[in-house]
């Protein structure tokens, strides 16, 4: 290994920041919008053009930021491109353009914007509801998936917990008062508590991450977020179609899970395994947002991972 690798292993090791010295190496992430559907879509990017590339997505109650610490890190080695989904962090709708907040429509913009990228084969680390338009994008273009990382990204029923109760009774049942019931999931305080839960050491988890989602909430408004708690059944129904994408192709996959997850239980990370006996499990001893608290942790089994499967 060379010493400058070994110098990076050694910080993620640490689990701390890089230092000064460390990030100088490192190449610039660039702040960029571009305009895909009548949706501005706001990214980070990083790293060598003609590298791998790796695309991250985030999840609900949060965006890109979730990223602010793996993106130089990966960028030593890959291309990587972070994207803010439709009604989160920066990216806007367009004045006078109607946008359906639906698991399909994210996907749609998000594979508008993969292939503007120029990305034909890549990487995919998905966190929440980036889970769900990955999965979109992997069973329609499967030839293009290099591997998977998923933190807390669920692809089984069985990784589903009891806290979707409300939600299941919604998709049920999509009457207003059922709707109603999902909004407090959008408030700062149940943000907050969706970082925090199952976290031994909240301490460690940076308060701006939490009050910039909720700020972006307040922004742009609760209904599309609304919409989105009521459409999340229909990712649970193409299930079936995903797991029969695991079986046919085997990804390397990465199942990087905070144990804790009140949402997302670790049966879900095992599952993968059941349809792709090329996955890999780790369970970390945090929560739902465990690059909050296992960032360093989190990037050096990725670099690890990726390396090892990623042809150059």
């Amino acid at each position: 290994m060379h010493a400058k690798d070994l110098l990076l292993a050694g910080v993620i090791a640490a689990g701390s920041a890089l230092p000064a010295s460390a990030a100088d190496r490192s190449p610039p992430v660039h702040y960029r919008s571009t305009d895909i559907q009548g949706v501005n879509v706001f990214y980070r990017e990083a790293g060598p053009q003609d590298a791998p590339a790796v695309l991250l997505l985030h999840g609900f109650g949060a965006s890109s930021h979730m990223f602010r610490e793996l993106i130089p890190v990966l960028a030593t080695r890959y291309r990587v491109i972070a994207p803010d989904l439709p009604g989160f962090g920066q990216t806007t709708v367009a004045p006078g353009v109607t946008f359906e907040y639906t698991f399909d429509n994210l996907a749609s913009v998000v594979d508008a914007f993969v292939a503007e990228k120029g990305l034909d084969r890549y990487a995919l680390y998905v966190f929440d509801y980036g889970a769900p338009v990955a999965w979109r994008l992997a069973v329609a273009h499967p030839e293009k998936i290099t591997a998977i990382v998923s933190q807390n990204g669920n692809a089984y029923e069985e990784g589903l917990s009891e806290g979707w109760a409300d939600m299941r009774k919604a998709w049920a049942s999509p009457t207003a008062g059922n709707r109603e019931a999902l909004r407090r999931f959008n408030t700062p305080e149940m943000i907050k508590w969706q970082y925090t839960e199952g976290v031994e050491d909240t301490s460690r988890i940076a308060p701006e991450s939490y009050q910039l989602a909720s700020a972006a909430i307040e922004r742009i408004g609760d209904e599309p977020q609304m919409d989105l708690l009521l459409d999340y059944g229909s990712n649970v129904q193409q299930y079936p179609q995903l797991h029969a994408f695991f079986r046919e192709y085997q990804p390397p996959t990465l199942a990087i899970w905070g144990r804790h997850d009140p949402f997302f239980i670790p049966a879900g990370a095992e599952a993968f395994r059941r349809d792709n006996p090329n996955t890999e499990v780790r369970l970390l001893d945090t929560g739902h947002f465990a690059i909050e608290t296992h960032g360093g942790e989190i990037a050096e089994a990725m670099l690890e991972f990726l390396d090892r499967n990623i042809e150059r």
